[in-house]
């Protein structure tokens, strides 16, 4: 495992659209930051970003799904980031891009209201209460997704994690969020849309072993 991990690594290198600093590269400043239409997609269609992307199963079947839009998925797992990118270059597909980071770090590479839309598939839900403010849909996160998002942006969550999703639905209370959609069973649900397009590796494990998925869809206040 650790030969595929190294060999990984190494192929990750010969990516064009994989885009990976060292933490004091990031702070001298990343190049595409408020540039990633002009100079890495060529287009002013709308931007998406998949946080822990992992494989980046979710960032390229919505890729392929809509070729109007453009996305990045973003992880820190590197042997991990390296399926979507083998995938997306192997297929063509020029409106998809990965960065290799800490979520911490978003507003480093990306500009003010540059972002329109943000999916959080299957995060780790961080359940333990004194680690609430790790979980991607904490206050703190929020904060900083408000910060890259266009005005009414959309927030997605996807999520096998009861828990996580009644965290969430409560910070959008308290914040005085826009809650758009929430429901606790997906596939058993009225909801037509993207959510039910993909499935990922996990997701279809968790579906497997007759797990419910929940869904919400939110836009930050302000």
């Amino acid at each position: 495992m650790a030969k595929n991990k190294l060999a990984r690594f190494a192929e990750n290198e010969s990516f064009g659209n994989l885009f990976q600093y060292s933490y004091n590269e990031i702070m001298k400043g990343v190049p595409n930051k408020g540039k990633w239409s002009s100079d890495f997609f060529k287009n002013e269609n709308p931007i998406v970003l998949e946080l822990g992307c992992g494989k980046g199963e979710y960032t390229v079947g919505l890729a392929k799904n809509d070729p109007n839009k453009n996305f990045i998925g973003m992880d820190i797992k590197g042997a991990r980031i390296w399926r979507g990118c083998k995938t997306s270059n192997e297929e063509g597909l020029n409106n998809v891009a990965f960065v290799r980071t800490h979520i911490e770090l978003i507003e480093h590479f990306y500009d003010a209201q540059e972002i329109d839309e943000i999916w959080v598939t299957f995060p780790d839900p961080q359940p333990k209460e004194f680690r609430a403010r790790k979980r991607l849909t904490s206050p703190r996160f929020l904060a900083h997704y408000k910060k890259i998002l266009k005005p009414n942006g959309i927030i997605h969550l996807k999520t096998d994690n009861d828990g996580l999703h009644q965290y969430t639905l409560e910070v959008i209370e308290e914040f005085g969020h826009k809650l758009i959609y929430a429901t606790n069973d997906l596939y058993n649900s009225d909801y037509q849309g993207e959510a039910k397009m993909f499935q990922t590796f996990y997701e279809q494990k968790y579906l497997g072993e007759g797990d419910n998925i929940t869904y919400l869809k939110f836009q930050l206040n302000g």
